[in-house]
């Protein structure tokens, strides 16, 4: 992969004078002609060619949720320890891979980076369609993940390196406004495509995918790598099998008895694998994580919230599509128009409030705010919901919360981690804050089938025990607002936050 991405570095370079290679001068309003006469497209243009990578990764993470029983069905499996490694095995491998391609797409191009993951991506989705068994899907899943865990840092990559000081955190806040919509609507498209077949939710995936392909092969600018070292395969293998056990443990705890030698082993052997990336990390003189993106508040603050407020999103998406299709007996497509009017909040509150509302009380007290709406709209459901149904007084409400709280919180959250990466480490920086990210995915989806229960999709599980979950779900949110609150301050209205000036390793 390393030898595809250096491909074309002989053309690689678009930066001026006194810039570093991979910060290029942000293209302008129009465009650019480079020598050759190529056509490169502007700030806003790379924005749109990288959002559609964007969606197509952020979509997947969800839109298989409400496809869960008929891919039960369909592939003769029904226990839900098993099919969440649907969905786990996919975050689990896309937490894991993030950092690594994270620091590829640094030392790299940028472009050629994200043309490859998007490739790897469309064609893991075709082959996704084809499968026959859940084992089968599971592992072409994984090929999806390695594709998007190339996406997302190089996208991020691109977009920071194609935009001024000044306007990265408004082009952050759309990116990953566009991301956590894509996220949040999964189950909805989801459910409209299952009514044909649940193959739909990843042959979408293709046509998208190519037009990705096609555009940004003809317009996305060259950004030559930044002069960093290859990223060291401990810290990879470190953390890729701290992640696994720790979700291993997690999803499979229930079933083994908490108590049993296995649970408890699989718990230490991650704790253990953890600890020692930590200490790579630390000590490493090329470590996969730079410990120095820690002592900045707004990095680490935004990391805090991020893991907190994934869980319990992921938590969220995933209860109540079983409660509403297990127990209320509704189909994929009712299921997935019911959620609907949550992700319609998130665009309208990103773009729409959350820019004056930073301006006016910082970036902590938004974040504060939107943890506070989603949590809310969470206990709505554990306060409200019944075993009959009734969207309007049990399901609106929450959802219409829940939308604002991710409207406010995540692109808030990911603004001020962006802003406070320095220019060699804007495609690993990125990579981290979204493998925490992803790691709180892995553990909300944990959480719920610990709370749950590992029995079998649709199984007489008590309206007692998901209001637990949902009461649980809503606690993770909640403690969003108190790293939110003590380590992110109001920016500085005379120039944009500064980040730590990490050292460049050659």
């Amino acid at each position: 992969m390393t030898e595809l991405i250096a491909g074309r570095a002989g053309r690689a370079g678009n930066a001026t004078p006194g810039q570093s290679p991979g910060a290029a001068a942000p293209p302008g309003r129009d465009g650019s002609q480079t020598g050759s006469g190529r056509r490169t497209a502007s700030g806003r243009g790379v924005l749109l060619i990288v959002c559609a990578g964007v969606v197509l990764v952020n979509l997947d993470l969800f839109v298989v949720n409400v496809a869960l029983p008929q891919i039960a069905h369909d592939l003769g499996e029904k226990n839900l320890g098993t099919l969440s490694w649907v969905l786990n095995g996919y975050a689990v491998v896309y937490a894991a891979l993030l950092v690594f391609f994270g620091r590829l797409a640094d030392r790299y191009r940028r472009d050629l980076g994200f043309l490859l993951g998007v490739g790897i991506f469309t064609l893991a989705s075709a082959a996704c369609a084809a499968a026959t068994n859940v084992e089968m899907l599971i592992g072409f899943r994984l090929a999806q993940a390695a594709g998007a865990a190339l996406v997302t840092p190089t996208s991020l990559g691109l977009v920071l390196a194609a935009h001024s000081a000044e306007r990265r955190q408004g082009a952050v806040r759309a990116w990953t406004a566009v991301g956590g919509m894509a996220a949040a609507v999964g189950p909805v498209i989801g459910g409209l495509l299952v009514t044909a077949s649940w193959r739909w939710v990843f042959l979408i995936n293709i046509p998208v995918g190519v037009a990705a392909l096609v555009v940004g092969w003809r317009r996305l600018p060259h950004l030559a790598g930044q002069p960093v070292e290859r990223p060291d395969p401990v810290g990879v293998v470190l953390a890729t099998g701290g992640v696994g056990l720790l979700t291993v443990g997690l999803v499979r705890g229930g079933d083994w008895g908490w108590s049993s030698a296995t649970a408890l082993a699989t718990l230490v052997g991650a704790a253990v694998l953890l600890g020692l990336f930590a200490a790579h990390c630390v000590t490493s003189r090329n470590p996969l994580v730079h410990p120095d993106l820690f002592t900045s508040r707004a990095f680490t603050g935004a990391s805090l919230v991020a893991v907190l407020f994934s869980a319990s999103f992921a938590a969220m998406l995933l209860s109540l599509v079983l409660w509403v299709q297990g127990h209320w007996g509704w189909s994929a497509l009712r299921a997935g128009l019911a959620i609907a009017p949550g992700p319609l909040m998130v665009p309208l509150i990103s773009f729409g409030a959350a820019a004056a509302l930073i301006a006016r009380f910082g970036p902590g007290a938004v974040m504060a705010a939107g943890s506070a709406l989603f949590g809310g709209g969470v206990a709505w459901w554990a306060l409200s919901v019944g075993e009959q149904p009734n969207y309007v007084t049990g399901v609106l409400g929450g959802m219409l919360l829940t939308g604002a709280g991710v409207g406010l919180t995540l692109p808030t959250l990911m603004a001020a981690a962006a802003s406070s990466l320095p220019a060699q480490s804007f495609a690993t920086g990125s990579a981290v804050i979204n493998m925490i990210r992803q790691i709180g995915f892995v553990l909300g989806v944990a959480v719920v089938v610990a709370v749950l229960g590992d029995g079998s999709v649709g199984a007489d599980v008590s309206l007692h025990v998901f209001r637990q979950a949902w009461w649980v779900t809503a606690g993770l949110a909640l403690a969003g607002i108190l790293p939110a609150v003590v380590l992110l301050r109001r920016p500085s209205r005379s120039s944009p936050p500064a980040g730590p000036a990490l050292p460049r390793q050659r």
